[in-house]
C-alpha cells in the first residue's frame, strides 16, 4: 500500500562526510527536512562536543539579535519580513555576523546610554524650572499680603528666647529648602516632617500639572513642588535627612528675585539646547533602528541555520583519522535519492573532491512513523496523532476520517443554515489562507480555527447536506417537492392545535418524500418528537455498527501485512464474527421492520403487530421467547427467527473462549517444540503494530524481547474483556448522534419560538426596527451558541467516538513520529518561542 494508508517505510543509514564538507552537506539536508539523525555521543557532555564554541557564538548572536528586536519593538518600528528563507551562511561570514551585530549593539547602547543622561538632565532642569516658578509667591515682596504672612510665619516659627535675643541683634532670618517629590508620597512625607520636627518647620507645596517622564524606565509620573521653612541648622540637618528618606530631588533655589529671574532664564535656555540635542539622539536612533529592522528577520533565520547545524554536527562521531564525520540517520526509503543529490550539492558547494557515503544499514529497532500529509490532510493526520502516533507501517486512520469525521460531526449538527455558516467562514479561510499564514498572531484560538480550516469547511459542508436530510434550517423547514400528506384539517386547526398528531394510515399518501423529510412533521406538534426520536436513535445505531465494523475490517490489513497468522485467524476473525452475529443483526432487524411493517399494511397492523427491536435483541441474548403478541399478528418477523437467533447467540459466546486461550496455547506451545524463541507473528498483542519481517520491510527486521507466558495471559484477557464489553457500550455509545442531533434542533427551535418570532409579529414602521433589534440579538445567540458551542460539542464528541469506539478496533498508537531535520521547523518553533 501507499504512504497515504501506512507510514513511509524507513531505513536507518550511515553518513560518511569529509569534514570541510560537513557543514555544507548538512545545511543542504536541513533544507530538505527528510533526515531524522541519531545521537552517536549519548554519554558526552554538552559543553565537551566537538562544536560547542560555535554554538556559543551563535547564542552570543542570538542574544543581541534579541536586543535589537526588543528596542525594535519599543520604538514601533515595522520589520520587514518577505518571507523568503535565506540559505545558512558559510562558516567564514559568521565573523563578519558577529562583527555587524557587535557594531549595533555597542552603537545602541551608547545611544541608549547618552538619551538616559539627557532625558535625566533634562528632568531636572525641568522640576528646577517649576520650583523657581511655584516658589515665587513665597518670595515675591512687592505684594502686601505676602509680607504679613511671611512675618506672621517668621514669629510663629521662633521661639520666645530666640525673638527676645533677636530684639537686641536684629531680625531673624528663616532657612529654607525646595525641592520635588512624588505626589504619592507627599502625605506620608508632610507627616514625618511635622512628628520628627515637632511642628517647627513650615511647608508649603504645589501640584505640577503635566506628568514627567521617567528617564529609567520611561513611564509618566506625578509630582509636586514643595519648600520648607525652618529656623536653624539642627533642623536644616533633619529636614534633609527627612527629603532624603522619601527620596525627594532637592535643588539650589536663590532668595533675591533678580537671581531667581536670571536662573530662570538660564534654565529656559537650557531646556531648549536640550530639546534640540534629544532630538537629535532620537533621531540617530531611530536611523540605527530602521536599518536594522530591514535585515533582522533574516538575520536571525541565518543565526538559527548555523546554530541548528552545529548543534547537528555534535550528534557526529569523529573517524580515527579526525578526518571524517560519521553519522547514523533514519531516512524514507522513497527519498533517498533526493538525500544523495543534496549531499552532492554540499559537497560541491564545500570544494570538496571526496564525495559523501550513504550506506544502509541493517537494525532490529523500530523506526519512527512517518506520514506524508499536505495542507488538506495535515489537520487530520494531527487528529489522529493527538491520539498517539502510529507503530511503524501500521494502517493510518487518517485518510478515513477525511469522510467519517465530518459526517458523523453533521449527523449530531445536522442543520442546512447552521451548517453554511459554519461552510462559509471555513471556505474564507480556505481562499485567505496565503494572507492569513503570513500574519503571524499569538491568538491560540485563532492559530487552532486556521489550523483546522479543511476540517471547519467539510463539517459545514455535511451539516448542510444532513440539514437537507432532516430537512432543517434554523429550525424550519423547506416545502421544496410539496408534502405528501393530505390533512382533513382547516389552516387555523394545524397552525394552533398543539395536540395535532400525523396519522400514516389515514393522511399519507404512500409515496415517500423525494429527498429528505417531509416538511409536514414541522407543524406536527404532538408526534414530531416520537418520529424524530425513532428516526435518529436507529440511525445512530446503523452508523455505529458500520463504523465498529470497518475498524475490525482494518485490523485484518494490520494482521495481514505483519504476517501475523495466529492474530488473523484466532483474533480477527472471532471479532468479526461476534460483532456481526449480535450487533450487525440487530441492524438487519430494523431494516425488515421497516420493510415489512407498514402503516397502509392491513395484516399485520402495523401499530399492533411491529416488534420492538430492544425488547427482541434482549430476548434473542436471554434465550426468552418473545410474549405472545396481539390477535391476528405474527411472533416471528421471519420463518426460523428463533432457531437462527439461538445459533447466532451460541456461535457469538464461543468466539469468546477463542479469542481468549487459542493465541495464548498456540504460542505456549510453539515454544515448548522450539524451546529457544515464539514463532513469527505468535509474540505478545503489542507486536501488531511493530515489524514482524525483515525482509520485506525496508531492511528493519524485528527482534523483541520473549515475553513471558503469563504476561501473555493476562495481556489476552484484558483485550478480549475490552472487547465483548465495549462492543456493547460502544453501540450504545453511537446514540450520542441521536441526542444531540435533537439536543440542536430543539436549541435552534427555542431561539425562533421566544426570540426571532417575537420580532416577526410585530406590525408597521416600528415592528422594523423591532425586528432589526430582535434579528441581531437572534444572530448572535445562533452563531455563539448554537454555531459555536454546539459545534464544538459535536466536535468532542466526534473526537471521542473516532478515538474511543472506532480506532480501538485496530489502532495501537504505539509509535514514534518522525521528527527530521528541518531549517523550517527550527524557525518556526523558535520564532514561536521568542513570541512567548
Amino acid at each position: 500500500m501507499g504512504s497515504l494508508f501506512r507510514s513511509e517505510e524507513m531505513a536507518l543509514c550511515q553518513l560518511f562526510l569529509q569534514s570541510e564538507a560537513a557543514y555544507a552537506c548538512v545545511s543542504e539536508l536541513g533544507e530538505l527536512g527528510l533526515v531524522q539523525f541519531r545521537d552517536l555521543n549519548p554519554d558526552v557532555n554538552a559543553f565537551q562536543r566537538k562544536f560547542v564554541n560555535e554554538v556559543r557564538r551563535c547564542d552570543e548572536m542570538e542574544r543581541k539579535l534579541r536586543y535589537l528586536e526588543k528596542e525594535i519593538k519599543k520604538d514601533g518600528i515595522p520589520m520587514l519580513d518577505t518571507g523568503e528563507s535565506p540559505e545558512a551562511p558559510q562558516p567564514r561570514e559568521m565573523i563578519d555576523l558577529e562583527a555587524t551585530f557587535e557594531k549595533l549593539e555597542n552603537e545602541l547602547r551608547e545611544v541608549n546610554q547618552n538619551a538616559e543622561a539627557l532625558k535625566r538632565n533634562f528632568l531636572e532642569l525641568t522640576e528646577l524650572k517649576h520650583i523657581l516658578r511655584k516658589t515665587q509667591v513665597f518670595f515675591d515682596e512687592q505684594e502686601g499680603g505676602v509680607n504679613q504672612t511671611t512675618e506672621s510665619m517668621t514669629r510663629a516659627l521662633i521661639t520666645d528666647e530666640a525673638r527676645t535675643a533677636g530684639a537686641s541683634m536684629g531680625p531673624v532670618q528663616l532657612g529654607f529648602v525646595a525641592g520635588v517629590i512624588l505626589r504619592e508620597r507627599l502625605p506620608a512625607f508632610e507627616r514625618m516632617l511635622w512628628r520628627a520636627c515637632r511642628g517647627n518647620v513650615f511647608l508649603r507645596q504645589a501640584m505640577i500639572e503635566t506628568p514627567l517622564e521617567d528617564p529609567t524606565n520611561g513611564d509618566q509620573v506625578h509630582k509636586s513642588v514643595f519648600i520648607i521653612f525652618f529656623q536653624g541648622d539642627q533642623l536644616k540637618t533633619r529636614v534633609k535627612k527627612i527629603c532624603e528618606g522619601f527620596r525627594a530631588t532637592l535643588y539650589p533655589c536663590p532668595e533675591a528675585p533678580a537671581d531667581r529671574r536670571e536662573m530662570a532664564m538660564g534654565v529656559m535656555t537650557r531646556i531648549e539646547d536640550l530639546n534640540t540635542v534629544l532630538g537629535q539622539t532620537q533621531d540617530h536612533r531611530h536611523r540605527v533602528l530602521v536599518a536594522a529592522a530591514k535585515n533582522l528577520k533574516n538575520w536571525f533565520v541565518k543565526v538559527r541555520k548555523i546554530k541548528a547545524i552545529y548543534h547537528t554536527l555534535n550528534l557526529f562521531n569523529l573517524d580515527v583519522t579526525q578526518k571524517c564525520l560519521i553519522a547514523e540517520c533514519w531516512v524514507p526509503l522513497l527519498d533517498i535519492e533526493t538525500i544523495q543529490l543534496a549531499l552532492r550539492r554540499g559537497t560541491e558547494r564545500s570544494g570538496s573532491s571526496v564525495p559523501p557515503i550513504l550506506n544502509r544499514m541493517q537494525t532490529f529497532e523500530n523506526p519512527p512513523t512517518y506520514n506524508r500529509t499536505n495542507k488538506f490532510t495535515k489537520a487530520f493526520q494531527a487528529l489522529i496523532d493527538a491520539y498517539g502516533v502510529a507503530s511503524y507501517r501500521e494502517m493510518n486512520p487518517a485518510p478515513y476520517t477525511i469522510i467519517t469525521f465530518p459526517f458523523l460531526f453533521a449527523v449530531m449538527f445536522g442543520d442546512l443554515g447552521h451548517g453554511a455558516i459554519m461552510a462559509l467562514f471555513g471556505l474564507w479561510m480556505i481562499r485567505k489562507e496565503k494572507g492569513l499564514a503570513a500574519q503571524k498572531t499569538d491568538n491560540e484560538i485563532w492559530n487552532i480555527f486556521f489550523g483546522g480550516r479543511y476540517i471547519i469547511f467539510l463539517m459545514g459542508v455535511f451539516s448542510m447536506y444532513t440539514g437537507l436530510i432532516y430537512n432543517d434550517i434554523f429550525s424550519k423547514s423547506l416545502n421544496i417537492f410539496g408534502s405528501h400528506w393530505h390533512l382533513s384539517y382547516n389552516k387555523s386547526t394545524v397552525m394552533e392545535n398543539k395536540f395535532l398528531q400525523l396519522s400514516p394510515n389515514g393522511d399519507y399518501e404512500g409515496a415517500p418524500y423525494p429527498f429528505g423529510m417531509d416538511p409536514i412533521w414541522q407543524v406536527a406538534g404532538a408526534n414530531k418528537i416520537i418520529f424524530h426520536n425513532a428516526y435518529k436513535m436507529k440511525i445512530s445505531i446503523i452508523f455505529g455498527v458500520i463504523h465498529m465494523i470497518f475498524g475490525v475490517v482494518m485490523s485484518w490489513h494490520n494482521h495481514t501485512y505483519f504476517r501475523n497468522r495466529i492474530s488473523l485467524l484466532y483474533e480477527f476473525i472471532p471479532q468479526l464474527v461476534f460483532l456481526l452475529l449480535l450487533f450487525f443483526y440487530m441492524v438487519l432487524l430494523m431494516f425488515i421492520k421497516w420493510i415489512k411493517f407498514a402503516a397502509t399494511n392491513k395484516k399485520p397492523y402495523s401499530e399492533v403487530c411491529a416488534p420492538s427491536i430492544l425488547i427482541t435483541f434482549i430476548d434473542m441474548v436471554l434465550f426468552n421467547k418473545p410474549k405472545p403478541p396481539p390477535k391476528d399478528c405474527e411472533t416471528y418477523m421471519f420463518i426460523g427467527q428463533h432457531f437462527i437467533q439461538v445459533l447466532f447467540v451460541l456461535v457469538a459466546v464461543g468466539c469468546i473462549p477463542v479469542m481468549l486461550l487459542a493465541k495464548p496455547l498456540l504460542i505456549m506451545q510453539a515454544r515448548k517444540q522450539a524451546n529457544v524463541q515464539p514463532i513469527a507473528g505468535a509474540t505478545s498483542d503489542a507486536e501488531a503494530g511493530g515489524v514482524s519481517n525483515g525482509g520485506s520491510h525496508g531492511g528493519v527486521g524485528g527482534h523483541e524481547e520473549e515475553e513471558e507466558l503469563s504476561e501473555i495471559f493476562i495481556h489476552q484477557s484484558i483485550h478480549t474483556i475490552e472487547y465483548v464489553l465495549g462492543s456493547v457500550s460502544h453501540t450504545a455509545s453511537y446514540l450520542r448522534l441521536w441526542a444531540l442531533s435533537l439536543a440542536h434542533a430543539q436549541l435552534a427551535e427555542v431561539l425562533w419560538t421566544m426570540v426571532l418570532s417575537i420580532g416577526l409579529k410585530q406590525e408597521g414602521p416600528v415592528g422594523g426596527i423591532v425586528l432589526t433589534c430582535v434579528f441581531a440579538f437572534w444572530a448572535i445567540l445562533t452563531v455563539g451558541i448554537l454555531v459555536l458551542m454546539e459545534g464544538l460539542s459535536a466536535f468532542l464528541h466526534t473526537l471521542r467516538l473516532h478515538w474511543v469506539e472506532f480506532q480501538s478496533k485496530f489502532y495501537k498508537g504505539q509509535g514514534y513520529a518522525f521528527q527530521p531535520f528541518s531549517f523550517d521547523a527550527i524557525i518556526e518553533n523558535g520564532a514561536a518561542a521568542a513570541e512567548e
